[in-house]
């Protein structure tokens, strides 16, 4: 393999001569062999972006010269349509606050700039990674910059599976609005309800988790572009601090603001905290619908088998005919995983020192995981699993009948205790509840028909000042 040689603080190292990447670039991929895997792409042209911007705000106020400014403007543009993304090698958890993933799109964009402007890669007389292309830039403002314009990109896709969530289960309410089942607590039998206000009550928990990362999206746009170093804008010109954000809004076509404490804003992760903690309690939600439809899908003989769930595959390599509830079990999967990646947020945002966090690129890498997976298990959940849902409605319904939840409808006519007795008498025998009101003649045909009507059991009178069930008016 041919090389050339490239020099830094620490000495000099062979660099392949193909390579658009330099010598801290080479270094950091020996030194943080990590993962196995590198930034991500979303990740690649926010830096890219960052870089365009900086250029543009250089040039214009003649600290940069313009057809040096110019080529790292053109290879912006091409990191950003997606080109040389392979050149970016450094793993995503790496030491160094992120130096190391600024200094691979320091060298790559520069290397490619020399080119542009006729020079051969790693003559840096030509197009200086550092003196140009970071130009009144720090790792320190370009990294967290570079991290809240991925989540910008990113939560976006989330947002809308989570919506198309929302439709799914809106749909299964109106489709099974007629089916009764028996509602449960502590998972023992409770009182009756629709299955169809089940899945209305899961909409209305994702409609919440919608709004709140909606809402949170904009911690994400408060940046410290210009702050440098540790927010002081040292070695960043007036004009340059002043046109940054302008600059970069025109780029990303996002309407990001500067900070007003840039000191703040360099060494405090708080933002990133805030949007994982939406993303876990929205991953919560997820995890305890997926948990219900196992439940209610439980058998399908055996177990309540009020629902279906499609079969998606084989379930054992041992039980012929066996069918698992892989879907739900996979969306449970990735919430633990996410609330993992919280805690691990957490305390990298805890771990800061003075005036600056150096556990930024763990911060990314998990939250970046918890975004993508969090839409790919939304994906999935909706068109392997929720689409597809179907009722037992006979099963629903004999399960109601033969439930002693049945007699909790009738304390307001014949009174807690006389209830109780019912109940327990219905346990012991195995007799339905109905069948021991007729013999003893405890309320007429007609009355016990009204008063047990499911579906009025599971109305709701919202014209009374206390909330009771129509048919104890």
């Amino acid at each position: 393999m041919k090389t050339r040689i490239e020099y830094d603080s620490i000495g000099n190292m062979k660099v392949p001569v193909d390579a658009y990447y330099g010598i801290q670039t080479l270094r950091a991929n020996n030194n943080f062999k990590i993962t196995n895997k590198t930034i991500h792409p979303l990740f690649i042209v926010s830096l890219a972006q960052i870089k365009k911007a900086a250029a543009i705000t250089n040039r214009d106020s003649y600290t940069l010269e313009v057809n040096i400014a110019n080529a790292i403007i053109y290879a912006c543009d091409e990191i950003i349509a997606g080109k040389f993304h392979n050149q970016f090698i450094v793993d995503p958890i790496q030491g160094g606050a992120g130096t190391s993933a600024n200094m691979n799109a320091n060298e790559v964009i520069a290397n490619r700039a020399i080119e542009i402007l006729g020079g051969v890669k790693g003559n840096y007389s030509i197009v200086h990674p550092n003196d140009h292309v970071n130009m009144a830039q720090s790792t320190n403002d370009v990294f967290p910059s570079a991290g809240k314009l991925t989540v910008l990109k990113m939560l976006p896709k989330a947002i809308l599976e989570l919506q198309r969530l929302y439709q799914a289960t809106k749909l299964k309410a109106i489709e099974f609005d007629s089916v009764i089942k028996m509602g449960r607590t502590q998972l023992q039998d409770a009182v009756p309800i629709r299955l169809g206000q089940s899945f209305n009550a899961y909409a209305s928990m994702i409609k919440r988790d919608i709004d709140r990362l909606i809402k949170v999206k904009d911690e994400m746009l408060t940046l410290n572009m210009g702050a440098t170093a540790i927010g002081t804008s040292v070695n960043a010109s007036t004009d340059y601090l002043n046109n940054i954000i302008k600059n970069l809004q025109i780029v990303t076509g996002v309407n990001v603001v500067q900070s007003e404490d840039l000191i703040d804003a360099t060494q405090n992760l708080d933002g990133f905290v805030t949007i994982s903690g939406t993303l876990k309690s929205c991953a919560v939600n997820l995890s305890k619908m997926a948990n219900d439809l196992r439940l209610l899908s439980s058998g399908p003989k055996t177990g309540l088998g009020e629902i279906n769930l499609p079969a998606k595959q084989n379930g054992s390599s041992i039980m012929p005919g066996k069918i698992n509830p892989v879907i739900p079990e996979v969306v449970s999967q990735v919430a633990y995983n996410i609330i993992g990646n919280d805690f691990t947020i957490t305390m990298a945002a805890e771990a800061g020192q003075l005036e600056l966090n150096a556990f930024e690129p763990v911060l990314f890498y998990n939250l970046f995981e918890s975004i993508e997976t969090l839409q790919n298990a939304t994906m999935t959940f909706i068109d392997n699993c929720i689409s597809g849902i179907t009722a037992n409605k006979e099963r629903c319904e004999e399960l109601v009948n033969n439930s002693i939840g049945l007699v909790t409808a009738l304390c307001p006519h014949i009174g807690y205790k006389k209830a109780s007795e019912l109940a327990k008498e219905a346990l012991s025998t195995g007799r339905p509840i109905k069948e021991i009101i007729t013999s003893k003649r405890i309320l007429t045909p007609e009355q016990l028909k009204e008063v047990l009507n499911p579906f009025t059991m599971t109305e709701v009178d919202r014209t009374s000042d206390v909330k009771i069930n129509k048919h104890a008016i």
